[in-house]
């Protein structure tokens, strides 16, 4: 995970997710719900509007994924 700026707004993004085998619009919306932000799929990223790293490290935790950066 880590964040960027796009348009001079900060995104945190969520990379090395496989698509094959995750449910990603679902985790997607689980995500945007927590954080309370819009978000988006590209190519091979999640994206969340706003600095929500502690949130979504939290959230990745809970349903069993490991965290990095």
């Amino acid at each position: 995970m880590t964040e960027k700026r796009k348009r001079g707004k900060v995104v945190t993004l969520v990379k090395g997710l496989p698509a094959e085998g995750n449910d990603l619009p679902a985790l997607l919306t689980q995500l945007k719900s927590r954080c309370g932000a819009g978000g988006t799929i590209k190519e091979d990223h999640l994206e969340i509007q706003g600095d929500h790293l502690e949130t979504v490290r939290s959230v990745l935790s809970e349903i069993g994924y490991r965290t990095k950066g």
